[in-house]
């Protein structure tokens, strides 16, 4: 027994990580954890044999401040090569200050190339009641991050499932259900493939 939890933290230690750092789109919310993409990425790496394991630190509702908060612990913890950001969903929801959303993930990918990791940004967009002027300005602050810190972007992670939001979205209106994880997965696979 003593071996066997031996050589699996072996396997763990060995593996290079990825950090997925985000909110309820990349937590599973409202759909079994082992269905959310994070855990099929998890999935496609060991079948492809990609020395890669991914930490899945998302949490449902947790905004940029927060993650602002857990980022150092969570780079001591993992040592990762490779950071996805997935958060501000819940400050443009929360109609946050859009600047101090800009300077929390500026200041979480700087943590993370401090730490030795290429970082991946992936992008989101409030609900049209919010307006063209909130919801353009919410866009676009992803892009001026990206743009300023020179990290991989993606401007729209749930940007394959708009057509057909009857099949891929939650009754919320909201949320990717479980048939939408592997399609976003797939659109965002190039950009993390690239980064591996």
């Amino acid at each position: 027994m003593t071996l066997f939890f031996l050589a699996s933290a072996t396997v763990w230690s060995a593996s290079d990580k990825i950090l997925v750092l985000g909110d309820s789109l990349s937590a599973g919310y409202g759909i079994k954890v082992q269905e959310s993409w994070p855990k099929l990425l998890d999935s496609k790496l060991e079948t492809e044999d990609q020395n890669y394991k991914v930490h899945n630190a998302s949490i449902s509702g947790q905004t940029t401040s927060e993650g602002l908060r857990q980022i150092d612990e969570l780079l001591s913890l993992t040592s990762p090569k490779l950071v996805i950001l997935e958060l501000g969903a819940n400050d443009g929801l929360r109609g946050l200050s859009i600047s101090a959303m800009k300077s929390n993930l500026n200041s979480m990918i700087d943590k993370s190339q401090l730490a030795g990791a290429k970082v991946l940004l992936l992008g989101i967009q409030v609900p049209t009641n919010y307006g063209p002027r909130y919801g353009q300005m919410f866009k676009q602050a992803f892009a001026d991050v990206a743009e300023q810190q020179g990290v991989a972007f993606i401007p729209f992670m749930l940007k394959p499932l708009m057509n057909n939001k009857d099949k891929y979205v939650q009754d919320d209106g909201l949320h990717p259900n479980a048939i939408a994880q592997p399609v976003i997965l797939d659109y965002l696979w190039p950009e993390i493939e690239a980064l591996l």
